[in-house]
């Protein structure tokens, strides 16, 4: 999986269109009031004290800066002096995405928002963060994982002939015989939890607590949706020109924080986590300032966040809180 969207040929080593024009869809490209409710939620944290409003925003896996982009502009419609306080920055990896990244909020803000850019959490040392992720980690490479062994790709089909200790001690944590492992949850919540102070973080993805009991993984191609066992694609033709992904165990995140000392603070289906952190009450600011036609047509743009049929169940919102640890003497 590693090599399919990341590797040389990798799906990820070019520019991508997310949405209508590319291979699939995301809550990010469904409505801006996804980051606006994500802004009133950070709002609400720094009001509540958890957070100091010198926070710095950070933005992990951000494509052309979309999601952080509609935080930044919902929190100046919400609170715009905050805007002198806060911080904002993106982790992102490859240098022609910055560079879109880079572009895109200069065309939206000019001068008036400063971004930092990093390829790593590694190189930030921040006092205190809102992290923000939106479907990163059904895109970590994993192992197939089938009675004992994992799956290579040969000769355009998945084989299982070699064993690997570390993955089948996760099946057995977990209770797989058979599905996906994922690797480097551990690693990404080490960096993170030595990247800030104090910090909250939140991230979307679908998937469910538990392990499934079967293969999830699937390849996108053009908004259809392929299996990948299943024998009448051409894993070959796929490889490399469709995205590849998998169900999230959140409770494999959770463990990966809770080992690095980072407390999960919730857990939630998008719907909930939407509508408990002030979707509505947005729209309702919306119908009152903008008008009934504006209104109407954001709503609609606004349920595919929560519809069941769409992404409101199939997707969660896990969140994390790192506190202050003050130094022993």
């Amino acid at each position: 999986m590693h090599d399919w969207l990341y590797g040389e040929r990798g799906y990820y080593t070019q520019y991508k269109e997310i949405g209508k024009a590319g291979d699939f869809y995301t809550s990010v490209s469904a409505s801006k009031f996804f980051g606006g409710t994500i802004a009133k939620h950070i709002i609400s944290v720094i009001d509540e004290g958890f957070l100091p409003k010198e926070t710095t925003i950070c933005e992990i896996g951000a494509h052309k800066g979309y999601l952080l982009a509609d935080i930044v502009q919902f929190i100046y419609t919400l609170r715009p002096e905050l805007l002198q306080s806060l911080s904002f920055a993106i982790v992102e990896r490859f240098d022609f995405l910055q560079e879109e990244q880079k572009r895109y909020f200069e065309q939206s803000f000019g001068d008036a928002v400063r971004l930092k850019q990093v390829k790593s959490l590694s190189e930030l040392q921040l006092k205190s963060a809102f992290f923000v992720a939106n479907e990163i980690f059904d895109a970590f490479s994993c192992e197939l994982f089938y009675k004992g062994k994992i799956g290579t790709l040969k000769e355009g089909k998945i084989v299982f002939e070699q064993e690997d200790a570390w993955v089948s001690e996760q099946a057995e944590k977990y209770h797989k015989d058979r599905g996906e492992i994922a690797r480097g949850y551990e690693a990404f919540a080490r960096e993170m939890s030595a990247a800030a102070q104090i910090f909250e973080f939140m991230t979307f993805d679908y998937g469910e607590m538990q392990a499934r009991p079967d293969f999830s993984i699937r390849v996108y191609k053009e908004h259809e949706v392929f299996a990948l066992f299943d024998e009448t694609i051409n894993l070959n033709e796929l490889f490399g020109t469709s995205d590849i992904t998998y169900d999230v165990t959140f409770e494999h995140l959770k463990d990966a924080y809770t080992e690095v000392g980072v407390e999960m603070f919730s857990y939630k289906t998008q719907a909930l986590a939407m509508v408990d952190m002030g979707l509505l009450e947005l729209l309702e600011i919306l119908k009152e300032h903008g008008g009934e036609e504006l209104y109407l047509h954001e709503l609609e743009r606004a349920k595919q966040l929560i519809l069941p049929s769409f992404l409101g169940e199939r997707f969660k919102m896990m969140s994390f809180r790192k506190h202050f640890k003050k130094e022993k003497i």
